[in-house]
């Protein structure tokens, strides 16, 4: 890779981040707020493969792995929850969360 294209990326990074910050803090859908912290995850994935490729070291790759079987299963967990509570009928909305102790 050329150093001409390492602050593309990086940018790229940073806005991809930036974007899914954003859907977590505006959004109040569960589903959205998912999708978005799914973005930012990407969006560290890319960070570290383009520092490993600049480095050229594999270990930006080893991280980005490691972070897609973390975000794997934090999918599993979380749309478990999420159907099972639109089950129940109930609309959801992510500041009534901790009101929902019953």
């Amino acid at each position: 890779m050329s150093l001409d294209a390492f602050p593309w990326l990086i940018g790229l990074s940073t806005a991809i981040f930036m974007l899914g910050a954003l859907g977590v803090l505006i959004r109040r859908n569960p589903l959205v707020v998912f999708m978005s912290i799914e973005l930012m995850l990407n969006a560290v994935n890319l960070a570290f493969v383009t520092f490993g490729r600049f480095l050229n070291s594999e270990d930006g790759q080893i991280f980005a792995f490691m972070v897609v079987v973390v975000a794997a299963s934090e999918v599993v967990v979380g749309l478990a929850l999420i159907t099972t509570v639109f089950r129940t009928g109930r609309d959801l909305d992510v500041d009534d969360l901790s009101e929902m102790r019953e």
